[in-house]
Order: C-alpha cells, then structure tokens, then sequence
C-alpha cells in the first residue's frame, strides 16, 4: 500500500512540468485532465485495496475479533469501578482497614509487653530466690556460695557504677519499684553476710590482756553456724569485697597490742609462735608477747626485728600465705606503723650536732634492709616509692637535723620576742633607775647600737638585740653546713628576722597608739633592724656554700623594716600634732586675753603645749637618732607654733591690754622651751662641729622667727611697723602684705595715718 500511495505524482499527470513557475499558470483544459487523471487513478488505488482485504480476509478478523474483545474487557472493568466507587462512596473502607491494622498492632505490643512482663516476673522471681538461696546458704554455712551469690546478684542489679561507686536514683533518674525493692533485699542480704563474716572475723583474732598473747583460731562457730574454717570466712570477704573493712579491726588490735609495745623503746619485748594441730587439721595459732631486757636500740635492729616477726605470723597464720591479702593488710597497717616509727624512733635518733650526721648512716641501712624483708613478704608493694617512707626519712637524715634545728631557732626567736621587756636603760630616762622585774639592771651597752650604714648610735630594745644574736649565729652554722642544710638554716635566719614584724606590732598594739618610750624602741628596732639585714650579705655570703649563695637574699627584707620605722615614728607625729591641735582648740582662738578668765583658759592651752612639747623631748632626745630628733621635733614645733601664730593674726579687734597678754603668753611659751631649743642647737653642733656658720633654730624652724616677730609686733607703734616692712624685715620672718595689713586693721582704729602705712605697705609689696 505504501508503493501504491507513493507512485502518484502530480507533476507526472500536468503538462506543465514546473509548477512553481507564475509565468505558467494551470489552464482549464490542464485542470479537467488533472481530475481525470485523479479519478482514473483513485479507481486504480480502490480496487488494489479491495484486493488486498480479499487476500487478507482471516487477518483482518482475527483483529477485529480481538477489538470486540478488548472493549468488552474494558466495559467489565467500567463496570467494576463503578460498583467499587459506589461502595467507598456509601461505606469508607480505608477508615475499617486503618482500624483493624491498629487494632493488631495494639494487640502485637500487648502480646510483646506481655511476654517481656513475663520473663521480667522471671528475672525478679529468679533474683529473689537467689537472694533467699544466698541468706540459707548463709545460714547452713557456705559462706563461699553465699558471697559469690552476692557479688554475682550486685552486677546483675547494677549497684555500683564502673567506678565502684553505689548508685544513687535520688538525683531525678527513676526505676522501677520492683528493682528498688530488689536492691533493697540485696542490701539486706549484704549487711547480713558481712554482719555475720565480721563476728567470725572477732572471733578468730583476739588478743587476750591477762596473758598478753594474741591467738587465732581455724575453727569457728556462731549461733547454729558450725565447723567454718578460718580461711573460708576470708576468702568468703575477699569475694564480696569486703576485704579491707573486715581486717580493718585486726589491724587496729594488732597495732594497738602488738606493733606497739615494739616500737616503744620503754617496753621491750620479743615474740614466741605456738601452733596447735588437731588430727591434720591446724586448731590455732598463738604469739606471745615476752617481756624482755631493756637493750640500748641505737640503730633500731630490735624495732625491725620484732615487726618482721609479727608480719611473719600474719602473712603465715592470719593470710594464709594470700599475697594479695597481705597486701590488703599492708595497705591498712603499714602508714600507721612507719608514723609510729619514724615519731617513736627515727626523728627521736636524728643528731642534735651536724658532725654526729654520719652515724646515723647505720639506722640508714639497717631501715633499707627492714624494708627490703617487707617488700619480699608482699607486705609492702616492691614498685610504690610511697612504701618507702622509712628509707625516706631515713636518707634525708639532714633536712630533719635542719628542720628540728629550724623548728627550735624559730621557737627561740619567738619566745624572746614576746618575753622580752621594751625597757629603756637607766641614764637614758629621767626618773628612777629602772629595773626588770627580777630586780637585775638593764644593760645598757647591749642596747645601744651603731647602726651600719648611717652615722650615730641609738637606744634599742634587748629584743632586737638578742634577736640579731641569734640570726648571726644561725649564719655562721650556715658557713659550717652542708648544702642542704645550709639552706635550712638561711631560711631559718630570714624567718626569725620575719617573726619581729609578726610577732612586735601584735604585741605593743596598744603603746603604738600612744605617745611613749616603747613605740620610739620599737622606731630603733625596725631602723636597727634594716641597718643589720643589709650587712648580712656582706658579712657572711661570701663564706656560704657555693651551691646556695644565688638563692640567699636578704636585701629584699631590709626595706620592709624601714619602711616600718618610719611609719611607726610617722604615727607618733601626727598623735602629738593632734593633742598639740586639741591643746591650742582649748585657747578659743585666743580672743579677748584682756578678760582674766580668757587669759587664764588661752594660758593653761599654752601650758598643755609646754607639757606636750617637753615630754616628747624627754622621750625623743636620748632615743632617737640626733638627725631623727632634730628633723622630727621641728616638724612638731613648725606645727604648733604655725598655729598659734595663725590665730592670733585672725583676730579682727585686738585691745590694747590684749596685745600686752598676748606678748605674755608667746614670751611664757618660748622661754619654757628653752631648753629645747638648746637641744636642737647641740645637735647640729654635733652634726656638724668644724663648720662655724651653723644654722640657727630660727632657720630650722621658720614659724619661730614669725612668733617672736610676732611678739615684738604687738608692743611696736605704727609707724615701725610700717618701717619693718618696708626694709624686709617682716618678709624675712615669713609675714604677706595681707597679715601685716590685717594686724595693724585689728589693733589700730582708722586714721590718716593708719591709712597712709597701709598705702605704704600696699606700694611696697614685695
């Protein structure tokens, strides 16, 4: 068919070969031939058809036959779908299905739950009657059944966590009743094995006083509990892990009883074994507790022995010859025992003398060997340097002879600080002659000192002094020692100098807070103190041992003590410029002195400070250094005169019997203090005696020259006044322009000439 469409060609039925030509169109008579020919043509085609359907008549049923089929498939199909749709429209099946599937799922985990419930009820009723079969077992004395049981029950309850540590579900993790009630039980049964192994375990080891002997038995019996071996019971604590607690209380009988009397070098004693056999059985085992002769255990051999021996019977009568029991009893024993020797026995034999040090290498070995037999015993672990404690202590022989040594220098230190008395020398005070209360003198010449690095002596305490003694002494056992106790004492020497800082201020609180002789001692000490620290270094470093003269410093301490001093001296400054202040307050300002009641109130303020000022001369000038003294107490003088001379030019309204009571009282206080000025001037004679030009008091205290100018101002006309301002004088003392001014306001009335000084005095303003 497909030939017969392609053999029809337009073209070949037109005369016309080009049809795309427009320069030919078709013509009617080319169209009339066209149809013909298509006609005549489509004819042919038609019968061909008809011929092919003829010959392929059985083909072309068959395939209509299979069409009519398949529509009939497709209209059951139609119709089934349609009586399926119908059916979900009236009643929504997948609402059923979804019901019966979750109903069978429900059902599925029931029957699992159920089942799971059930091999739970299985576990619980088994671990119940495994805790009831260990408390009968308990009870018909198998006591090795019965603790495996109760090791193997407390994993499978999970007690403990992996790190040995019980479980606690109080901290908001939850569990089942059942399974608490179960552990509960567990619990139970194990307090009730260990209750019951800790009586089999007194019962075994006792120590009987009347005949002072320690006796172990093999065979054992509690309540109904009959014919249960020594061993047994330990084997049966070993396994449920209660081996420690269960020794726990030998240990302490055996210490208590035993190791002690031993280690005691007032009691002597020596050790005899007796072992009773029944049949092949052993029954029980006995050491006796001899007393002996008293021997001279210089080197310890009899302590070491008699512990060896006791360890013996406990590895072999007690132990069972169990390596890892022995060990567990060494872990219990073995720091209580090393204390007791090295407290009882070793730190007793330590050399008092540095020279006695190399005797004390037979203890050393002898204490190794001691060791190495405990170590062979299991007794002690062979690989633990923790074990060695004695071999330790032993070796470093030289740090405890340098620690006692320490110990003792710092107790002497300290008790010399707080016995000793801040007396002052005799022909250093003014009264009496001073005494202890032993009735013995104090001596002086140890307490008076030159200090290094300044010039002048000064008054100390015999604290400082005695305290300086020892740390020299301590020093100069340093340039004598071995390194590392050289070291020690270094150290000793700079905390003993440490304890005066501690020890002093704590002490002399309270005189601290006043003005007194014993706060000026403790000013001395600390400078004293200072002084000595920074010639440590140079007096004895140089003879120290090579390997610690880097790390020996004392420089770093020295500054600490100065600074001390000057606070302290500071203090007692500013306590007497305040009762200086508080004397002068007592002066109203000193107004109207011309009234015989104020007179007498501003002179008894002047005679407070006249009293202040002369105690503290009695107690600075013999104690304190002659350039400390002269510094501090015109410090003190500027302060008070400065006030005095402050209120007084306030005053606004002077009389003129006021001025001639004010020139009083200034001239009573400045020929009271005479005195003191002659002090200060010896001073600075004795600072500086081949200079002749030495500066006056007035120089060193500026406010004095101001006062008795002062004083003279007040009995001066007007017109000198003007004149001693005008030529300098005035401002030589320390007087502005103002104070001259307000002076002259407040004790002359307003006339011409008033107004032309002060005219005078504001033009010449220097």
């Amino acid at each position: 068919m497909d030939a017969l469409w392609d053999s029809i060609n337009v073209r070949d039925l037109l005369s016309a070969r080009d049809l795309s030509d427009p320069t030919c169109p078709l013509s009617a008579p080319d169209l009339r031939l066209l149809i013909q020919r298509l006609d005549s043509h489509s004819l042919h085609i038609k019968s061909k058809v008809q011929s092919y359907i003829v010959s392929h008549h059985d083909q072309f049923s068959n395939l209509f036959s299979l069409c009519n089929d398949a529509v009939s498939q497709s209209d059951l199909i139609s119709a089934d779908i349609s009586d399926l749709l119908r059916l979900t429209s009236d009643r929504p099946i997948e609402v059923e299905i979804r019901d019966a599937v979750e109903e069978l799922t429900a059902k599925t985990r029931e029957a699992r739950t159920s089942r799971e419930l059930l091999e739970l009820a299985r576990v619980i009723v088994g671990t119940s009657e495994r805790l009831k079969g260990a408390r009968e077992a308990m009870r018909n004395g198998r006591l090795r059944f019965a603790a495996e049981e109760v090791r193997d029950l407390e994993k499978a309850l999970r007690v403990r966590d992996r790190y040995g540590d019980v479980v606690d579900q109080s901290e908001g993790q939850t569990e089942p009743v059942v399974y608490g009630l179960l552990k509960k039980e567990w619990s139970d049964c194990f307090e009730e094995i260990q209750e019951v192994l800790m009586k089999f375990m007194e019962t075994a080891v006792r120590y009987e006083r009347d005949t002072c002997r320690l006796r172990v038995q093999y065979q054992l019996s509690l309540q109904e509990i009959d014919g249960i071996e020594l061993q047994t019971v330990i084997e049966a604590m070993d396994v449920v892990g209660i081996l420690d607690y269960g020794l726990a209380k030998v240990a302490d009988l055996i210490i208590k009883y035993v190791v002690t009397p031993v280690v005691n070098h007032g009691v002597p004693v020596s050790f005899l074994e007796e072992l009773t056999q029944d049949s092949k059985e052993m029954t029980e085992a006995i050491l006796n507790i001899l007393p002996s002769a008293k021997i001279e255990n210089v080197e310890g051999e009899a302590i070491y022995l008699g512990i060896v021996q006791v360890v013996k019977f406990i590895y072999k009568c007690i132990c069972f010859e169990n390596d890892s029991w022995i060990q567990s009893f060494g872990r219990l024993t073995w720091p209580r025992i090393s204390e007791l020797i090295i407290c009882n026995f070793l730190s007793k034999v330590v050399p008092e003398d540095a020279s006695k040090l190399s005797n004390f290498q037979k203890i050393i070995e002898s204490t190794s060997q001691f060791e190495t037999a405990l170590k062979e015993m299991r007794f002690i672990s062979a690989s633990d340097d923790k074990d060695k404690r004695l071999t330790n202590f032993a070796e470093n022989v030289e740090v405890h002879f340098a620690s006692r040594k320490k110990t003792e220098i710092l107790a002497n230190a300290r008790k010399l600080l707080i016995q000793c008395d801040f007396d002052v020398p005799q022909e250093y005070t003014r009264k009496g002659p001073v005494f202890k209360t032993n009735g013995m003198a104090v001596n002086s010449y140890e307490q008076v000192v030159d200090l290094l690095f300044l010039t002048g002596r000064c008054v100390v305490s015999k604290a400082a002094t005695q305290l300086m003694k020892l740390v020299h002494q301590t020093l100069k056992d340093v340039c004598l020692s071995s390194t590392r106790v050289a070291l020690e004492f270094y150290h000793a020497a700079r905390d003993a100098i440490l304890l005066y800082e501690v020890v002093i201020p704590v002490k002399l609180e309270k005189q601290l807070d006043s003005i007194n002789q014993v706060a000026v001692l403790m000013h001395n000490d600390c400078l004293y103190l200072s002084q000595e620290i920074l010639g440590l270094a140079f007096e004895y470093r140089s003879d120290f041992p090579s390997s610690i003269k880097e790390h020996t410093v004392f420089a770093d301490i020295a500054p600490r003590f100065h600074l001390m001093a000057e606070e302290i001296l500071q203090k007692q400054i500013q306590l007497i410029i305040f009762n200086l202040k508080e004397a002068v307050d007592g002066a109203n300002g000193f107004q109207n002195t011309h009234l015989k009641q104020q007179f007498e109130l501003a002179k008894f303020s002047v005679d407070q400070v006249i009293f202040i000022l002369e105690k503290i001369h009695i107690i600075w000038e013999p104690l304190l250094l002659p350039s400390t003294y002269k510094k501090s107490m015109c410090m003190v003088l500027e302060s008070v005169f400065t006030r005095i001379t402050r209120d007084i030019l306030f005053l606004d309204d002077i009389a003129a019997d006021e001025t001639l009571q004010l020139q009083r009282l200034i001239h009573l206080m400045l020929d009271n203090l005479s005195s003191l000025f002659e002090s200060l001037t010896a001073v600075g004679q004795k600072e500086k005696p081949q200079e002749d030009l030495l500066p006056s008091v007035d120089n060193l205290i500026p406010s004095l020259c101001k006062i008795r100018k002062l004083a003279e101002l007040l009995d001066m006309p007007l017109k000198s006044i003007t004149t001693a301002w005008e030529s300098g004088e005035l401002v030589s003392c320390s007087f502005t322009s103002s104070e001259v001014e307000d002076f002259i306001k407040s004790i002359f009335t307003d006339s011409p000439l008033r107004r032309e000084c002060l005219w005078r005095i504001e033009k010449s303003r220097f």
